[in-house]
């Protein structure tokens, strides 16, 4: 009977482990919007991140030599932490109705994965170029400014925007709104779609997500952010760890899951910051 009780404990493990890590995977949305970088193979516990100059071309005169540039490169350095969640599995408990293994293995992945995301978000504060003021309610003009601004920055290929959905709720509003401030876009497909599904989709070729991830703050005001993917960056030491460790006069497993990783800003001018209400 213990072998049989052993066998199972070990099978549930693994199916908590593998539903831990694609949960982790899955459900971080800033992993896909941001560069990585992947250090496991690396010594030490910091990257340093090159950042190379524009380098001009010039117009050539037919028998003359090319003048050669200057280059002087900067980097970023990055250092990783680890960061962590324990639950504890009792026997009753992995004896008892329910799948334990999703459950549980849900709840750490989702852990992780939000610490991920947040200590991603908490960089939006710090980019030097930002929108919007302290209780004012969120616009469609603001993520216009943004565009233009990061296109002006000669800034390329996509870009994206991750604001607090209570921020978003009052531009919804304003969409339906014809004496809102945005009574322009007021019947249009970004407002038909706003009423249909609550999705706001694209704004000024702008992918806009919503996350309750986006901190507010005791004055009801969130920061959010419109960005390149080189903007941000992670550097992953090591992604999702599980570990277990029996307490036997606790009748329980503690399940303790981890991770290694760093956050850093790779290019100031690749983001801006949008700062408005988040209230309802």
């Amino acid at each position: 009977m213990a072998a049989t009780t052993t066998s199972t404990l070990s099978d549930l493990f693994v199916n908590i482990v593998a539903q831990a890590r694609f949960t982790a995977e899955e459900q971080s949305l800033m992993l896909g919007l941001v560069q990585q970088f992947d250090i496991a193979g690396t010594s030490g516990t910091t990257i340093q991140v090159p950042k190379y100059p524009a380098i001009a071309s010039a117009d050539l005169v037919e028998g003359t030599d090319l003048s050669s540039s200057t280059v002087t490169t900067t980097s970023v350095s990055i250092a990783v932490k680890e960061v962590g969640a324990q639950v504890v599995l009792t026997d009753l408990a992995a004896m008892g109705s329910g799948n334990p293994a999703q459950e549980l293995g849900t709840a750490l992945g989702n852990s992780i994965a939000t610490k991920i995301d947040q200590d991603l978000i908490a960089l939006f504060s710090g980019f030097g170029t930002s929108f919007g003021s302290a209780g004012t309610e969120l616009t469609g003009s603001r993520f216009f400014q943004a565009a233009a601004t990061l296109r002006n920055n000669k800034v390329t290929g996509d870009l994206y925007a991750v604001i607090n959905p209570l921020a978003a709720y009052a531009m919804k509003s304003n969409f339906t709104n014809t004496f809102g401030n945005d009574g322009a876009l007021v019947g249009s497909d970004l407002a038909n779609d706003a009423m249909r599904s609550g999705y706001i989709g694209q704004i000024a070729g702008i992918q806009v997500f919503e996350s309750a991830n986006v901190a507010v703050d005791g004055d009801d005001d969130a920061v959010g952010a419109v960005f390149s993917k080189e903007a941000l960056a992670i550097a992953l030491k090591r992604d999702f760890n599980l570990e277990t460790q029996r307490d036997a006069s606790l009748r329980a497993w503690e399940l303790n899951a981890t991770a290694c990783y760093g956050v850093g800003e790779l290019d100031d001018t690749y983001g801006v910051g949008l700062l408005a209400d988040a209230v309802l």
